[in-house]
């Protein structure tokens, strides 16, 4: 009995520990951003603040409050992208922000349940971004 116990209070500890919506999007965020190499240290910025806790709570980039401040935006939504962020390297995360926002260099947004990534190559290439050989899957000639 006491066994049947400890094991019903293990299984419920692990199921405790609640994940925020935003933590996968996240970690393949954080992924593809480890598979892209810029010449600046990279700081974040976002104008979702649930992914920007996030990433500061994963302690893998250093999170900026300020877009002026960060060399990597991570956007949602167009209207909060200020004018004179506008020159930095942006990440959306709606595939239609990648025609509206031609600074942007590549997505991630879930179509029928399932994360999908697009990276546009001759964007990176302009924006002197690397990317490694585990990201050639996901690279774009253009916007489809």
């Amino acid at each position: 009995m006491k066994l049947l116990l400890i094991y019903f209070l293990s299984a419920l500890l692990l199921f405790a520990q609640e994940e925020s919506p935003q933590h996968n999007k996240v970690l393949i965020i954080e992924k593809i951003l480890g598979e892209c190499s810029i010449t600046q240290e990279v700081k974040i910025w976002s104008d979702n603040q649930e992914i920007l806790l996030e990433v500061k709570e994963h302690n893998n980039y250093k999170v900026v409050q300020s877009c002026e401040d960060a060399t990597i935006i991570i956007l949602e939504n167009k209207d909060n992208l200020k004018k004179a962020c506008s020159n930095k390297h942006i990440f959306v995360l709606n595939y239609e922000l990648l025609s509206d926002i031609p600074q942007s260099f590549g997505a991630l947004f879930w179509k029928k349940g399932r994360p999908n990534i697009v990276i546009i190559e001759p964007r990176i290439k302009k924006q002197s971004i690397k990317t490694s050989k585990n990201l050639e899957p996901y690279l774009e000639k253009k916007i489809w």
